[in-house]
């Protein structure tokens, strides 16, 4: 499984609409959700485990899926740091 930070955007003028698709999927789904929308960031972002990007993309409505995306995250040890100055 591969950690994956969800971004979903959307206007201003959609946001209650993307809010009401993000609840009918489940209260579940829409707790996973931080939201920028308060100071006018409308956008949703989850961070979740899943096997692929297509995976990941299936916590945002389909209406809303072509505009997001699911970008992989990983961590770097203080080794891989090193090694990268030295290639």
């Amino acid at each position: 499984m591969t950690k994956y930070l969800v971004e979903s955007p959307h206007t201003s003028e959609g946001c209650l609409k993307a809010l009401d698709e993000m609840l009918a999927m489940g209260a579940d789904v829409l707790e996973q959700y931080d939201f920028g929308c308060m100071v006018d960031v409308h956008t949703g972002w989850v961070i979740l485990e899943a096997e692929n990007e297509s995976e990941a993309l299936k916590i945002v409505p389909e209406s809303l899926r072509s505009e997001a995306r699911a970008i992989a995250l990983n961590k770097f040890t203080p080794e891989q740091i090193k090694e990268a100055h030295e290639e």
